[in-house]
């Protein structure tokens, strides 16, 4: 990225965006205050059993989280906003389930300033059963395949367009759409609802729900495709491309400045370079970043410079991912 928002200097660049190693706290202390448009994470679960990411345990999450949340407010812009993917946890030794997601959303709402924009629920049908406890072993609970996403903003009108997002008709609705008025008689529904011939009005598509089904499956591509070929392990908690896209599109514009500060593998900044925003994310783990650069390098790439650019980051040095594609000078 041209211009460094920071005084700590990033692991590796691209044209767009900027990587950084370090404590998420003292990195997000150096942005500018009013400056990023979208910040969007996951960040470690409040699980019961210690990850190798790092999460917190559930008593102390809400407090810990709260205190990044203090910070991206005041760096959030006025109409900016903050999506927040929390995994579902059960309380200790028992099939009950926690609260400390809603905990979460309470605690950012009434005491740091948030508004609740929308809730979002993100279905994942790949998802295997667990907690292996009480669904497989027990079989007392269903498996637990539903994230809960706030997305928060600092106003009660953030910047969002819908029809940024819009989602193919279903059937039912390309049917319509062929022939409104064999399709529809005008009536009111028992709701209230008028339904007329202007649902039969053709859009660019469907707009979406609040329920996204998008499975967690990717088992190629760039990634992972690095990190089999220089023999490093995946982060273990990756996001699927498709929910940080979705919320790339609805709430900012080409330019728009972007942060992940848990980027664990990056899919967010690689998101966001495709979709022309620029971007900045933290990750604590200098391995993880090592190995997020595989996102960035052409499919092409050799295992001997796949290996380079994961050696030269390891030992500290910064690389320029556009450089490496150019086949020009690969480190600064």
């Amino acid at each position: 990225m041209e211009v460094q928002l920071l005084k700590t200097p990033p692991v590796y660049s691209t044209p767009l965006g900027d990587a950084y190693c370090g404590d998420a706290l003292d990195l997000l202390s150096e942005l500018p205050d009013q400056s990023v448009n979208l910040f969007i994470t996951s960040p470690p679960f409040a699980l019961q059993r210690k990850k190798e990411y790092g999460n917190c345990e559930q008593a102390d999450y809400v407090d810990w989280l709260a205190e990044f949340g203090k910070l991206i407010f005041t760096k959030l812009r006025d109409d900016g906003s903050f999506v927040l993917d929390l995994g579902g946890a059960y309380r200790k030794g028992v099939p009950a389930r926690s609260l400390y997601n809603f905990r979460v959303l309470i605690r950012f709402c009434d005491d740091l300033g948030f508004f609740l924009a929308e809730d979002f629920y993100w279905f994942n049908p790949s998802k295997l059963p667990s907690p292996i406890e009480w669904v497989n072993k027990r079989k007392l609970r269903a498996k637990d395949s539903v994230n809960t996403v706030w997305w928060f903003s600092k106003t009660e009108w953030p910047k969002a367009d819908v029809t940024n997002v819009l989602t193919e008709y279903s059937d039912r609705m390309k049917k319509l759409l062929e022939n409104p008025n064999g399709f529809y008689k005008p009536k009111k529904r028992p709701s209230g609802h008028d339904i007329s011939k202007g649902f039969g009005k053709r859009n660019a598509g469907a707009i979406p729900s609040n329920l996204l089904s998008i499975p967690n499956s990717e088992s190629n591509g760039r990634y992972l495709d690095g990190c089999k070929a220089v023999g490093v392990k995946g982060h273990p908690a990756r996001f699927p491309a498709r929910l940080p896209e979705f919320f790339i599109r609805l709430l900012t514009d080409p330019d728009d400045l972007v942060i992940d500060i848990f980027a664990g593998s990056n899919t967010a900044g690689y998101v966001a370079e495709l979709e022309g925003r620029r971007w900045i994310t933290f990750e604590k783990f200098r391995d993880y970043v090592a190995a997020s650069a595989f996102r960035f390098v052409p499919e092409t790439t050799t295992v001997a410079d796949r290996q380079a650019i994961h050696d030269h980051i390891m030992s500290g040095e910064h690389v320029d991912m556009d450089s490496y594609a150019r086949k020009d000078t690969l480190f600064a």
